[in-house]
């Protein structure tokens, strides 16, 4: 690998892959003690080195990855930790409202029916947003449009979501 060229080629993505996949997969087994996860984070760490074709002709590579795999630990725990704060909430609310299980269940159906009238396009948006909790910027790269497209296909799912919940 020629460290003076910045174009990140396939060839010099397998072979940064192939030196430091494990070692990555290990510290972060180490930090997080879930196997599944540490593979998934550092699965993610080499898709955005390859996907915004990181420079690798400035510093250290393996660094870098350790870097990028530490931040994006401690994002994935941040978003636990306000996921189980979410939930944890709803559930002392819905200990506290006299709801029956059949009025949850109608609830739950409406919703899954108001989600699946959205057009396929809003929807899928919205569910990369809201379920798997990525940015607009990151779904705008990912499905290749603009930002402000992503930002409106969601406004537009939000808000034919709320129509159709609250007819």
């Amino acid at each position: 690998m020629d460290l003076r060229s910045k174009q990140l080629t396939a060839k010099d993505f397998k072979m940064i892959y192939d030196l430091h996949f494990d070692d990555l997969r290990r510290y972060l087994t180490f930090r997080s003690r879930d196997q599944d996860l540490s593979g998934d984070i550092a699965q993610d760490v080499f898709m955005k080195v390859w996907t915004k074709k990181i420079e690798i002709g400035s510093g250290n590579i393996k660094s870098l990855l350790f870097k990028m795999a530490t931040d994006e630990f401690i994002s994935h725990t941040r978003k636990k930790k306000v996921e189980k704060e979410y939930t944890d909430s709803i559930d002392i609310r819905l200990m506290l409202e006299p709801n029956t299980d059949d009025d949850l269940s109608d609830k739950k159906q409406r919703f899954e029916k108001a989600l699946n009238q959205l057009p396929e396009k809003q929807k899928t948006t919205l569910m990369m947003n809201k379920m798997q909790g990525l940015t607009h910027k990151e779904i705008a790269e990912i499905l290749n449009l603009s930002q402000k497209a992503i930002e409106k296909r969601i406004r537009l799912a939000l808000e034919t979501l709320k129509h159709n919940l609250n007819q």
